[in-house]
């Protein structure tokens, strides 16, 4: 079911694709409702939520062939919000961030409630837990940070709509106040550097006085968690920290690991 799926979505992209694709172009403008248009003239049935189909693409599924194949040597098409209702494929040199496979680990005593492990899943709302349970985002950036709110729905300048997984708080010994936008991931699902810089966009709106820190949280394993922070850049959104951290009983923390912990550099 989810491959017929992916191929459906993917004949409507390379349908409004082709028709605008020339050699040369960095951007491509659409409206959602030129799916429907789309999907009548290929006798396709949509998805009752069409957001669905941009959804899939731009965190779970790759892009057609026929539409990567045209993107120059170090760039990737990647579909960006362009209003309400409105998107772009756009040029960019990454789409997604992926967790290194060589990042050292660090084990954390897992803080868990056991009944929340209990029902907990590799999913968004159990990563989220996992973070806020264990201060994962404030062992990560050494700030006192506090939850501020859940899945923050609003409306950015150009009319787009974004969700934000959850929003942090934090204060530092110097008593600098910061925002900090989480993207939390699991399953399959991939962290997309348009949501990065949405969120940078979202914390100079609605918080201009703060710090604004964006981070997402990716599941590798059931309780290995990568962490990235995120900064701007001239050449777009970087990564500025990953860190990977193992939740585990505290009697699987062994002394001679504490040790090594305490003289690492970073």
């Amino acid at each position: 079911m989810e491959i017929k799926e992916s191929n459906r979505y993917a004949k409507i992209l390379e349908a409004i694709f082709s028709k605008r694709f020339k050699k040369g172009i960095a951007e491509i403008e659409f409206e959602r409702s030129e799916f429907s248009k789309v999907a009548d003239q290929l006798g396709i049935v949509l998805p009752k939520n069409l957001g669905d189909v941009l959804y899939s693409f731009r965190y779970r599924t790759n892009l057609p062939k026929s539409i990567t194949s045209k993107a120059p040597k170090g760039f990737e098409w990647i579909i960006r919000p362009a209003g309400k209702g409105k998107y772009k494929l756009a040029l960019a040199r990454q789409s997604n961030i992926i967790p290194s496979s060589i990042l050292a680990e660090t084990k954390i005593p897992d803080a868990t409630p056991g009944i929340i492990s209990a029902y907990s899943m590799n999913d968004e709302q159990s990563l989220l837990a996992k973070l806020r349970y264990n201060r994962l985002i404030d062992i990560f950036t050494g700030v006192t940070c506090y939850s501020l709110q859940n899945h923050l729905r609003t409306t950015l300048r150009d009319g787009s709509q974004v969700e934000t997984d959850e929003i942090y708080i934090g204060l530092d010994k110097r008593g600098a106040h910061y925002v900090m936008p989480v993207q939390a991931k699991g399953g399959k699902d991939r962290i997309g550097v348009v949501q990065i810089e949405q969120d940078f966009e979202l914390c100079s709106m609605k918080f201009p006085r703060l710090i604004c820190r964006p981070i997402a949280a990716q599941f590798i394993e059931n309780n290995l968690i990568a962490l990235f922070e995120f900064e701007q850049s001239k050449d777009g959104i970087k990564v500025a920290s990953e860190k990977h951290y193992r939740l585990v009983k505290p009697d699987e923390l062994s002394p001679e690991e504490l040790e090594s912990y305490s003289v690492r550099q970073s």
